[in-house]
């Protein structure tokens, strides 16, 4: 697969305090004890994609994630790693990068998805139609997403999260329209040319972006060039193409540029030369192929481009770890019924329990949980559907349900953690009961603290 592949990896996003910080980014966050950025990673080595840029977000950033791919990949992928200015947005951080991108096609993926969709079916999808941009659509859950929101404290909730409104054209090969974000509260809007051309549009609001795509590099560098107010591939660039696809301008894809002559009107080939041109160069006849042939018999011919669409099956696995509750369900289904996606033998008992951890008598780690290298347990713990990291030291009747505790925790006896994220170096003494919360790293919980639904974090 001959495309150059850009990795965006982000930075310290505020979507996930306290979980980040400048040392653990975005891309470092562990997933089933391994960085999240390592599933994409190894995603793209199974396609054999192993010359690869990864971006991110500030110096400090990339020297961390640098140093973990040095360590990690040295001899088995080829890895630059970028910096590029805080809060530049993704189209920013592509238009920082863009002198090192000279493929023709360019694959960016972000380095928060962890999917087994085939990444060769996306590219054969890009090139059969001679796209400008494929986007690589999935189900999405049916309980839909939640977002975390938080004025402080106990003031968090969660609220049901907004899929995109997405229009496909009749084969649901073609992107016709996209509305994300606060726009799908607003009136729809279609391109006025785009309904006719079509004919039918079917809009779909149980799919979500999966933020891979395949860009035609001369027209994403072009696009970024001209457009610098552009900052987000999603936001600004996709829907930008989507919205210029039937644009009434001379064809230039694959037929010879038409010229002007003194009284403005155009020279061009016969529309039977044309015709035979474009389906000689088309995989079938799509709305693009007749809108691109003027409708009034004249010779001249209209500009398309193609906005493509990938839609993976319900099969396959993909989420985006770009909140905190994704974080969680991200966790729990790597661990559990996506667990070939992790990487790890899986025992008997279908849980991993690290050879050098040790547990205490009465102490049970149940199905689809992780106790990770040289942890300690103490007598009669309780561990369900949760990831424990490494060199943990968790005392006694202790439970853990639904739960990530990162590396170097110490837990005291008679603690009771229910669906909460506990980083790294955090100590909770003895008779510590919490419920939904996230413990920053570094915090000390005092004994005898009930907490639901809170963030500890230092100030």
């Amino acid at each position: 697969m001959d495309f150059q592949v850009v990795v965006l990896g982000g930075g310290v996003s505020k979507k996930l305090l306290p979980l980040v910080s400048q040392e653990l980014p975005n891309a470092l966050l562990p997933v089933a004890n391994r960085p999240v950025l390592s599933y994409v990673l190894e995603y793209l080595e199974l396609s054999n994609l192993k010359d690869l840029i990864v971006v991110v977000e500030g110096e400090e950033v990339a020297h961390h994630v640098g140093a973990w791919i040095s360590s990690a990949y040295a001899d088995r992928l080829h890895v630059e790693v970028a910096s590029v200015a805080e809060d530049v947005g993704t189209a920013g951080a592509i238009r920082a990068i863009s002198q090192h991108l000279t493929a023709k096609d360019i694959l960016v993926v972000s380095g928060d998805l962890v999917t087994n969709v085939p990444l060769g079916a996306v590219a054969a999808t890009h090139r059969r139609h001679d796209a400008v941009v494929t986007a690589m659509l999935c189900p999405a859950p049916v309980s839909g997403p939640l977002e975390s929101v938080s004025s402080g404290g106990k003031d968090k909730t969660k609220k049901p999260g907004r899929y995109d409104l997405i229009g496909l054209d009749p084969t649901k090969q073609f992107l016709v329209h996209i509305a994300t974000g606060a726009e799908v509260d607003k009136d729809l809007r279609i391109q006025k040319s785009m309904l006719p051309a079509v004919g039918q549009i079917e809009i779909r609001a149980d799919l979500m972006d999966a933020h891979l795509y395949a860009f035609k590099r001369s027209v994403l560098q072009q696009v970024l060039d001209q457009k610098s107010s552009f900052h987000s591939l999603k936001h600004d660039v996709l829907p930008y193409l989507v919205r210029s696809q039937l644009k009434s301008e001379v064809l230039l894809n694959g037929v010879p540029q038409a010229e002007e002559n003194g009284n403005g009107k155009v020279i061009s080939q016969s529309n039977e030369q044309v015709l035979s041109q474009i389906l000689a160069n088309a995989s079938e006849p799509t709305f693009h192929l007749r809108h691109a042939l003027d409708p009034y018999g004249t010779t001249s011919v209209r500009k398309t481009h193609k906005c493509c669409v990938y839609i993976a099956g319900s099969s396959k696995y993909c989420a985006r770890l770009n909140s905190i509750q994704a974080y969680s369900d991200i966790n729990r289904d790597v661990i559990g019924e996506v667990s070939h996606l992790s990487g790890y033998s899986f025992s008997a008992q279908n849980n991993i329990i690290d050879p050098s951890a040790e547990i205490g008598a009465k102490t049970t780690v149940g199905p689809h949980c992780m106790l990770g290298e040289g942890s300690q347990m103490g007598d009669k713990c309780s561990v369900k559907r949760s990831v424990i990291g490494r060199h943990c030291r968790i005392g006694a009747n202790v439970k853990v349900v639904n739960s990530v505790v990162m590396n170097h925790v110490t837990i005291g006896d008679s603690c009771s953690i229910q669906g909460s994220v506990i980083c790294s170096n955090v100590q909770l003494q003895e008779r510590v009961v919490l419920k939904d919360c996230q413990v920053g790293a570094g915090f000390v919980v005092t004994a005898g603290s009930e907490c639901k639904g809170e963030v500890l974090a230092k100030k």
